[in-house]
């Protein structure tokens, strides 16, 4: 496996990070949820001004994984209602099965360790099988279901996964 190397995203790198965002999910769900809900998603959550604010909140991080210069996925963390939170973990569909999400997880479980949460939650569409997959091979459980209105006709349709942290 290629060495992958994890820093801390600063604005300079939101535009990289909102392409990326645009072609991962394109491949991620195009077949799960519809077009227009994709464009709004992408356009709320990766504009330049989101991500900006994002990293300069103290209960935020963006992390990004890149190997041989080349970024090929993110992950990007909160605190939320008192839990620590991964809200978003995307690799590259050519980086994917090879140890890149695995790598961006261990990295922000140890800061959860290191802030000592005792669990991190994230969300994960129900329809996302191979996401499910992958996160329940890391240790997630299922916590919960959730439908969460998201506006402009749209719902997360997700499942609130946990993972204790040791």
């Amino acid at each position: 496996m290629t060495n992958i190397e994890i820093r801390p995203a600063s604005p300079e790198d939101a535009l990289l990070i909102a392409r990326l965002a645009r072609e991962i999910w394109w491949h991620a769900y195009v077949d799960i949820i519809p077009h227009a809900q994709i464009e709004y998603m992408l356009a709320d959550r990766y504009a330049y001004a989101r991500l900006c604010d994002d990293m300069a909140d103290p209960e935020k991080w963006i992390d990004m994984a890149f190997a041989d210069e080349q970024c090929i996925g993110f992950a990007a963390c909160e605190i939320c209602a008192g839990e620590y939170k991964l809200d978003k973990l995307y690799v590259h569909p050519a980086w994917q099965q090879q140890g890149v999400g695995g790598a961006l997880i261990r990295h922000v479980t140890e800061r959860a360790r290191k802030l000592t949460y005792p669990g991190m939650t994230l969300a994960v569409n129900k329809h996302n099988e191979k996401a499910i997959a992958a996160y329940m091979k890391l240790g997630f459980t299922v916590r919960e279901a959730r439908e969460t209105d998201i506006g402009h006709g749209f719902v997360m349709d997700d499942y609130i996964l946990e993972l204790r942290i040791a």
